[in-house]
């Protein structure tokens, strides 16, 4: 053995390995509401209740989103105010508290910066990994800017490349690259047309049912 040196009590090899883990987690859906349902339904623009579980191409989607918004003349100040007044999921601050008494976690999600702050407040401050909004000088939302491309695969594998093992959670099509990629993979309050099409990926409802079940990826 290198150094003459002993092996580590089998509990500390144990905790090492815990600790090769992070999980990676979607917001929207999964933890907080789905912010652009809630703002659909305070502003009464029902179009604007599409979400990536309806469209798997995000581009397209924060295109439309935005010209939604600029026709009727809505900017950032109008969501923010709406995002104020949202709060977790029942129960999704105390499952991330327990999850990050145990292990690495991190949130993934296609959000803004100018969304997520609150939001965040609100969760006790987890780490997340998001994108961010082009605002003019009147406050109209003019563009968006992306982390990078496919931004849950790419952190997930860059992750992956600095020695982590991940465990990935999400509940929309923009999740299930990051979900397919990881050591496991759970979906979470996902759709049934996305459940019936992947049906080899556990689906779960509640936190406590995915808790255990990253509890036991962990092991």
């Amino acid at each position: 053995m290198c150094g003459g040196g002993r092996r580590p009590p089998a509990h500390t090899r144990r905790e090492r390995e815990k600790s090769m883990n992070i999980v990676c987690l979607d917001m929207e859906g999964v933890l907080v509401p789905e912010i652009w349902i809630a703002f659909a339904e305070e502003s009464g623009i029902p179009e604007l209740r599409r979400t990536t579980r309806d469209e798997p191409d995000y581009d397209k989607l924060m295109s439309w989103r935005l010209g939604i918004l600029k026709e009727r003349g809505l900017g950032l100040r109008e969501i923010q105010d709406v995002i104020a007044k949202v709060d977790p999921l029942p129960g999704a601050r105390e499952f991330l508290d327990k999850l990050r008494s145990e292990t690495q976690a991190v949130i993934l999600s296609d959000t803004f910066e100018q969304f997520a702050k609150p939001l965040m407040e609100k969760l006790n401050w987890p780490t997340i990994f998001c994108n961010t909004l082009e605002v003019g000088e009147n406050g109209a939302i003019t563009g968006y800017k992306m982390r990078c491309q496919q931004s849950k695969l790419t952190t997930v594998r860059a992750l992956q490349s600095m020695g982590y093992d991940t465990i990935a959670a999400g509940d929309s099509f923009n999740d299930l690259a990051m979900i397919q990629a990881s050591k496991a993979g759970f979906l979470f309050k996902s759709t049934q047309a996305i459940k019936a099409a992947h049906p080899e990926l556990p689906a779960f409802e509640e936190f406590g049912e995915l808790l255990a079940a990253i509890e036991g990826a962990l092991d």
